[in-house]
């Protein structure tokens, strides 16, 4: 069955329970053609926060990262969404600046009580950000938000809407190959450019390089190919552009930069939108 644009817009707006480096809640708002008009399947390989996913929510899909404890967060809400949710509220009375320092350091067993933890100390860290050290472990400091339950928290409807849906951990390449004749990739990349850094950035606790860029430029081409649509956020940098000079649609896209700890430090900036139709 297809999927049409339509039957997305008319489900109720889910707010992602994660804060992501790079996510999408911004181009959600925007009034951007990301989806196309109909599609079979729809495939996401840099997963994050999931905000194009919990905004169009198709009804199939193949959901995809490399971060594993990332992937088994949805995991966890999708087999039982009440244990997170219960896990989760006990850290409400709990929280301060010593407990999440302790609880950092915690290794929890259960994938329940992982994910929640997960979720506890992605709300209140610094900025939202997921970094690990070289041992795995995760070492962002704490922030200022205080918030462990969110008025906009759905487990339930997220459970749901996940039900019909593969969750992987994967390289992207491995996950844009599964892609078929009618599929739709939204792919949101870390955002390399090939003289920032040497050519590479830090992804989790993974390097993306300039090759990575390249190697999803040429997965994209493939897939394109088999007949299937993409689009694709991604630096707004000459660089980027000529990687992807020959594919239908390319157009810069301004927002607002959120990574700054402070917001006067915001400032407005643009990324590159590609897209496999005019």
């Amino acid at each position: 069955m297809s999927i049409t644009v339509e039957q997305c817009i008319d489900k109720t707006p889910i707010v992602p329970f994660l804060k992501w480096a790079g996510g999408k809640r911004w181009i959600t708002r925007r009034n951007l053609e990301i989806a196309p008009p109909k599609y079979e399947t729809y495939i996401e390989p840099f997963l994050g926060s999931a905000a194009v996913f919990f905004h169009l929510q198709p009804e199939a899909g193949i959901l995809a990262d490399k971060n594993r404890q990332l992937i088994e967060v949805y995991k966890a809400i999708r087999s039982d969404w009440r244990a997170v949710e219960r896990q989760l509220s006990t850290y409400v009375n709990l929280h301060s600046g010593d407990f999440y320092y302790e609880e950092r350091s915690r290794k929890r067993k259960m994938p329940h009580t992982r994910a929640a933890q997960l979720i506890y100390l992605n709300r209140t860290c610094w900025n939202g950000l997921y970094r690990v050290n070289l041992n795995g472990k995760f070492n962002v400091p704490r922030g200022t938000k205080n918030e462990v339950v969110l008025p906009s928290d759905n487990f339930e409807k997220i459970a749901e809407i996940l039900e019909n849906v593969q969750l992987r951990t994967s390289d992207f390449v491995d996950t844009i190959r599964l892609a078929r004749d009618g599929g739709f990739i939204f792919a949101d990349p870390p955002y390399t450019v090939k003289h920032n850094m040497n050519g590479f950035v830090k992804y989790n606790e993974n390097i993306f390089s300039w090759k990575d860029q390249i190697r999803l430029r040429d997965a994209l081409k493939r897939a394109m190919a088999r007949g299937v649509q993409f689009s694709m956020t991604n630096a707004d940098h000459d660089s980027v552009k000529e990687l992807y000079k020959d594919f239908p649609f390319m157009e810069e896209v301004p927002r607002n930069s959120v990574l700054a700890g402070k917001s006067e430090a915001r400032t407005l900036t643009t990324e590159l939108l590609v897209r496999s139709w005019k």
